[in-house]
């Protein structure tokens, strides 16, 4: 009943809105017939056809011959006037049965391949129902002899140029979802510099309108470039709406009937196409780059998983041994101080698990980063310690060369994950090699701040993961850290990727070196010691 009564109202609507463009439109007409050189009317027609099917026929044939009987005084008569409208609905419906079968109800303009399809379907649709609308107004001699071609020419342009610059804003005002993307996309200051731009390009362009040439046409294309870099399709599909109704109502207040109207509108479609070109280029980029985003976040998520196993490992180790004693104590009737005192353990032991999971919430929602003093050695040792079992199985040797004591302020968790996923790169590159050859460095050291570590004042410290593999070549490096590029069959390319991020978030680097056998590095700003004093004093206050 809800869609019956809403049908109800927009079908009248429809007639009352064709009839408006009908009569805001009928420019520059050839012989008094509704033959002009930009027809947005038949724009509307398609995309309420694109919503409902065969049932907009009626409508929209209603609303061709109350535009010939309203806006044109009805010049063909009656019997010519019916024919040429059921015509005109007929083959504007094929066209939109075309467009419908192609795209359905959505979907008509989300990448530059439908968009192409949608030219040459209403290029050639428009162009066929031309010749037979024509043809109709011949046969009933209302279009001299000799003048044939003009007549076709100038409706099918009408047409063309019309669909092609109005559609796309009629079909994204055609639905709710639409008109609130539009409202967000055009809702800024921005749109009002580029509509003034507009402005000031057409007062240059058609200063005086009944003697222009166009020869400074191409200054259009400033304006609707930035609202495409900008503001995507529907930026640019309000931008050229808005320059081809600024054009026609300039003609029109004008009375310049002289100047070649025709060809002005075929310039504006072909600046209208080219704006939704790079218009719909933008937004596919912005999709993908949304898309990648998403893919690294949930990559992240899998990365981070092993570290907060084993973050998270040692707190519910600990919960899980008070939890026993504290049984034990219960039954043998003890409830003081030692009862007490497993209880605050596991109070502790139960915020610091709590700890590790919040500030993986927060990384994954915002980035941050929770700094602490680390020392290297100490880290390189608790993470080489995970891989001694799996290396040792596999015939891997992993040596950790000793280092003075050398502290960073990092993240632990995150550090931990790049060091994990250093150390699995090498252990999964020696495979290759013969049992007895397959070995892991791992090197810790002090160097001078470099441009790699930019940040850095009083030197870096940089560790080193090498092992013997068959190393990184040239076009390697150029690529490797790029996302989805992996020389594992089972990789998405993204373990070094974020690994680089969250180094290069540190204030730090990773890179990889091209040699004969694998080397990367990672460098992070070194602390001084008067700075590891300071801190490890407030840390105990």
């Amino acid at each position: 009943m809800h869609q019956v009564r809403s049908r109800y109202l927009e079908f009248p609507a429809f007639i009352a809105l064709y009839l408006l463009f009908d009569w805001a439109t009928y420019v520059d007409p050839l012989y008094g017939l509704n033959i002009t050189p930009w027809n947005p009317d038949p724009a509307l027609g398609l995309v309420f056809w694109l919503r409902h099917g065969w049932l907009a026929a009626l409508p929209w044939c209603v609303a061709l011959v109350g535009g010939e009987l309203l806006v044109r005084g009805l010049p063909a008569g009656w019997c010519i006037t019916l024919l040429s409208s059921l015509w005109l609905t007929c083959g504007y419906g094929m066209l939109g049965a075309m467009l419908r079968r192609q795209f359905g109800d959505g979907g008509v303009f989300d990448s530059r391949d439908r968009m192409f399809r949608w030219v040459v379907i209403v290029v050639v649709g428009a162009l066929l129902n031309d010749l037979g609308y024509i043809a109709l107004l011949s046969a009933g001699g209302l279009i001299p002899l000799g003048q044939w071609g003009e007549a076709v020419l100038r409706f099918g342009i009408g047409d063309v140029v019309g669909i092609l610059v109005s559609m796309p804003l009629f079909w994204m005002l055609s639905s709710s979802s639409g008109r609130q993307r539009l409202f967000a996309t055009v809702w800024r200051a921005e749109t009002l510099g580029y509509l003034g731009l507009t402005i000031g390009v057409l007062f240059l362009v058609f200063g005086s309108i009944a003697t222009s040439e166009f020869k400074h046409f191409y200054f259009l294309f400033l304006p609707v470039i930035w609202a495409a870099f900008r503001q995507g399709l529907y930026g640019t599909a309000l931008m050229v709406f808005t320059l081809q109704a600024a054009i026609g109502a300039l003609v029109k207040w004008n009375h310049a009937v002289d100047i070649a109207v025709h060809e002005l509108q075929m310039l504006d479609a072909v600046l209208a196409l080219v704006g939704f070109s790079i218009g719909i280029a933008v937004d596919e980029l912005r999709k993908a780059s949304n898309e990648l985003k998403r893919t690294l976040r949930l990559a992240a998520a899998g990365e981070m998983a092993a570290a907060l196993a084993h973050e998270l490992n040692q707190p519910l180790t600990a919960l899980g041994a008070y939890g026993k004693a504290c049984e034990l104590l219960l039954e043998r009737g003890e409830a003081g101080e030692v009862m007490k005192g497993a209880i605050q353990r596991m109070i502790a032991e139960s915020g610091r698990a709590a700890d590790v999971v919040r500030r993986l919430r927060d990384f994954f929602r915002t980035g941050a980063i929770k700094l602490e003093l680390l020392e290297m050695n100490q880290v390189v040792a608790d993470v080489s310690q995970q891989f001694l079992g799996p290396m040792r199985e596999q015939g891997v040797v992993l040596t950790i060369l000793p280092a003075p004591a050398l502290a960073v302020q990092a993240d632990r968790l995150q550090l931990e994950l790049v060091l994990r996923n250093l150390l699995a790169n090498a252990m999964e590159a020696v495979q290759e090699q013969p049992a007895g050859q397959r070995h892991v460095t791992v090197t810790v050291s002090q160097i001078a701040a470099q441009r790699r570590a930019g940040r850095a004042r009083h030197g870096c410290v940089q560790l080193s993961v090498e092992d013997s593999g068959k190393g990184i070549s040239s076009a390697q490096a150029m690529r490797l850290f790029e996302p989805f590029v992996s020389s594992k069959a089972s990789g998405l390319g993204l373990g070094l990727v974020l690994s680089r991020a969250m180094m290069e978030a540190h204030g730090g680097s990773l890179w990889a070196e091209v040699a004969q056998h694998g080397i990367f590095r990672l460098a992070l700003p070194l602390v001084r010691a008067e700075e590891q004093l300071n801190t490890q004093v407030n840390n105990a206050t």
